[in-house]
């Protein structure tokens, strides 16, 4: 087998397990994808894919991180967290993956809850802010999805063209 092969077959895991980490909070989701496009387009020396849209995928890349960080701070700060309940709510996405699928999305809902009711003590509030939160994490976790996507119909429209 060609090394090219294996460099393409790897490109396509990075980009496959990409896509799952965009769900999965312990994987570096969009930048495993732009990773194994830029795998691939190097293998085949930039002929497919060239600069242009490497440098697009790119923006494309760090346009998810913010999306990431954004969606979840404006779902906080919306219900008014506390800065409690965003490192609770970090500790709770990474405690939640212990408990498997379930626990991705609960965990991050019990962090801020918890987060904020030691921070003020009122569980109506410490309610909301867990729930906005979790709101928040859920769409920047849609959107970065949807940019995941957008990148890999931008890869195979530069790739076939």
């Amino acid at each position: 087998m060609d090394i090219n092969h294996l460099y393409y077959i790897l490109a396509s895991v990075l980009i496959v397990i990409g896509i799952a980490g965009t769900v999965l909070p312990a994987l570096p989701g969009v930048p495993l994808v732009f990773i194994g496009m830029l795998l691939a387009a190097w293998t085949g020396d930039f002929q497919q894919v060239g600069w242009m849209p490497l440098v697009a995928l790119g923006a494309l890349t760090v346009l998810s991180l913010l999306v990431d960080f954004a969606a979840t701070a404006m779902g906080a700060k919306r219900v008014g967290a506390s800065r409690l309940a965003l490192i609770g709510a970090m500790i709770g996405t990474f405690a939640g993956l212990m408990f498997g699928f379930v626990g991705i999305f609960v965990g991050p809902f019990v962090g801020a809850l918890v987060g904020e009711l030691i921070d003020t003590r009122h569980m109506g509030k410490a309610t909301r802010v867990g729930l906005g939160t979790w709101i928040g994490i859920v769409v920047g976790t849609v959107l970065k999805l949807g940019l995941a996507f957008a990148m890999l119909g931008l890869f195979l429209l530069a790739w076939w063209l």
